[in-house]
């Protein structure tokens, strides 16, 4: 079984280019983030005639996260427990969605940006993804074959930025968003994908500056999964090709390969 996320960052300015990837890479579960769509707007029929069942949880244009399988879609949950609100008045985004597929518990989560250090957003960020932690915890001690995956706005690593010396004053690469991601990996999660890829594989390059010509991005998708999902993991790829050409999203697929 072929397992991927990716943000799209508009699902209808880029439908074509997904249906495209689709049939290309032969995948059985896509998690997707950046919607950019209410349920109402979201290309369904398209993905369906493609062969997948689709889930999809978006609330306005802004945010909106789904799931599509070919291998089946059972027990659709939007957001988590205790999952914190943002604005005024206070919301629950669009930012999770977690579904069965194939005996696979997968989540899609498209984590908060934090936008900059001392932004009333990163306070928002953390406590998401404190709120994400615990529900990570829950699932790996029940002993589930589960996956969080999706964009989480962090590069946990120096290896997963361009430049570090670029990054010191900016968000996705300060120490309470990197203990938040290390939290996750403590209540029970691999990054799978990590031990696959080289180092300096980055999934994302902004669209501004030459970013993706002068090969400036980060590592900020991921798929974190229980050990029963680690185990079965047979190889990971970044499909950077999919960044290039008109139309392109700024971020890139990340595919893994289960053992049956």
């Amino acid at each position: 079984m072929r397992i991927a996320t990716w943000n799209v960052n508009s699902i209808r300015s880029r439908i074509d280019r997904v249906e495209a990837w689709l049939q290309r890479s032969d995948v059985d579960v896509v998690a997707i983030q950046e919607t950019k769509a209410k349920d109402s707007q979201f290309p369904f029929d398209r993905l369906q005639a493609l062969g997948y069942e689709v889930a999809h949880h978006g609330l306005n244009h802004w945010n909106g996260v789904a799931i599509v399988s070919r291998v089946g879609l059972t027990d659709v949950v939007p957001s988590f427990a205790d999952a914190p609100g943002w604005g005024d008045p206070e919301v629950v985004e669009a930012r999770a969605l977690t579904a069965t597929c194939g005996g696979v518990k997968v989540t899609s989560v498209y984590v908060p940006n934090g936008r900059q250090l001392e932004d009333p957003h990163m306070a928002y960020k953390l406590s998401w993804l404190a709120a994400l932690r615990s529900e990570a915890e829950r699932s790996a001690a029940a002993g589930e074959t589960a996956a969080i995956m999706g964009d989480w706005n962090i590069a946990p690593q120096d290896e997963d930025v361009w430049s570090m010396e670029y990054y010191l004053d900016k968000s996705h690469v300060s120490e309470p968003e990197r203990a938040a991601f290390r939290a996750v990996l403590d209540a029970g999660f691999v990054d799978v994908v990590r031990p696959h890829v080289e180092p300096g594989a980055f999934t994302y390059w902004d669209y501004t500056q030459l970013a993706f010509a002068k090969r400036r991005g980060m590592r900020i998708d991921f798929i974190l999964g229980t050990q029963p999902f680690a185990d079965r993991v047979l190889g990971a790829a970044i499909d950077r090709e999919e960044r290039k050409g008109k139309g392109a999203s700024d971020h890139a697929p990340v595919v893994v390969e289960l053992a049956d």
